[in-house]
């Protein structure tokens, strides 16, 4: 190639100028220059380089940025899912006064113990004595008496295991005017009037303002609801574990003496006058001493007094009505009769006690 090249440049410098000379000299050169660039493509183009271009190309049709995006997308989904599907602290069942559990320490028997939580919220268990667990939940008091026994040095590496045998704390109580008052367990997904109806319903003196105190609710909740239940069902609320139903006496006040229908008139939702009183004890008889009739009440201390009203002037309008409170005893005394001094309370109230209880709607 070199000795071509000699020649050209010799012919080239001494006959350019002849025109067949110059055609063959540029065509010579032509294919000279075409041959030595051919020939130097595959030095350029190695096997080595060959083999690392496709590799190369790969990552140009599938981009790094949109595979790390795809990737991670996954990875926070679960955890977002884990967080919703944790309960909140707040509906974790915790022990409670009154539980009956079973503690259990594995591979240690000796240390086994079925307690009962005491009214401190204590339990005893053999060498860490009393271990402070009510309002734990199981994992947390699991959780203090590995603790206890690892710090003492008595365990190594204890695992406890705590198993409620009886949840008295996560009933549901009641008290007051219902036929079985008490505690009753397993009310979760409980309504209101289904946990009245297990304890037996209302009494006929139970008041229908009652009040649920709810753990962790520093006032109660206050419902009022309808003598008859069916009527209105508003009021029938979720019971939660642990709520103390209060279901009161409702006021009654007794008409008791010469009436035509001695009685007791249960009053909730209302007051009562001694004229409507006397009108729903079915009135005076025509014996009754009107001017001797009294109001036997019971005072803050707890004593009885009396007063004396003139229901005939209240008849004839010339003193006003007067107003009668919850428990109050509407005494009216036969005409001619003579009542030793002192005598009229016992005599009114153990009428009282005697009368059948009607319920008024004021």
């Amino acid at each position: 190639m070199q000795r071509f090249r000699g020649l050209l440049m010799q012919w080239g410098t001494s006959g350019f100028t002849h025109p067949v000379r110059s055609t063959l000299f540029f065509s010579i050169t032509f294919l000279i220059t075409v041959g030595a660039l051919t020939a130097q493509e595959p030095s350029r183009s190695s096997p080595v380089e060959q083999q690392a271009t496709p590799p190369a190309a790969i990552p140009a049709a599938q981009p790094v940025p949109q595979a790390s995006e795809n990737s991670t997308a996954p990875a926070t989904a679960p955890a977002k899912g884990g967080d919703t599907n944790k309960p909140p602290e707040s509906t974790q069942v915790k022990l409670g006064v009154g539980d009956l559990i079973e503690v259990s320490v594995y591979n240690v028997p000796e240390l086994n113990s079925k307690v009962r939580i005491s009214d401190a919220g204590d339990i005893y268990l053999p060498l860490i004595n009393y271990v402070h667990v009510d309002g734990l939940t199981q994992e947390e008091a699991q959780a203090l008496i590995e603790k206890r026994l690892s710090d003492g040095g008595f365990v190594r590496s204890p695992h406890v295991s705590i198993f409620v045998d009886d949840a008295l704390s996560q009933g549901v109580t009641l008290i007051g005017e219902v036929a079985k008052p008490g505690i009753y367990p397993d009310v979760a997904d409980r309504k209101l009037y289904e946990v009245v109806s297990e304890a037996g319903g209302f009494t006929q003196a139970a008041s229908r303002k009652i009040a649920i105190l709810r753990r962790n609710q520093a006032e109660p909740i206050r419902l009022d609801l309808p003598r008859n239940l069916a009527d209105d069902t508003s009021g029938n609320i979720d019971i939660q574990p642990g709520d103390i139903i209060t279901v009161p006496r409702a006021p009654i006040i007794y008409v008791v003496g010469d009436v035509g229908r001695p009685s007791g008139l249960l009053v909730d939702n209302g007051t009562l006058t001694v004229l409507q009183a006397l009108a729903l004890a079915g009135g005076t008889n025509h014996t009754a001493k009107l001017g001797g009739a009294r109001i036997i009440r019971k005072g803050p201390n707890g004593v009885m007094t009396e007063t004396r009203i003139e229901i005939k002037k209240m008849l004839e309008a010339k003193i006003p009505d007067v107003t009668l409170h919850a428990d109050d005893i509407l005494f009216v005394p036969v005409s001619g009769a003579k009542i030793a001094a002192g005598k009229t309370i016992d005599i009114a109230t153990t009428a009282a006690a005697a009368v059948l209880v009607y319920t008024v709607h004021p």
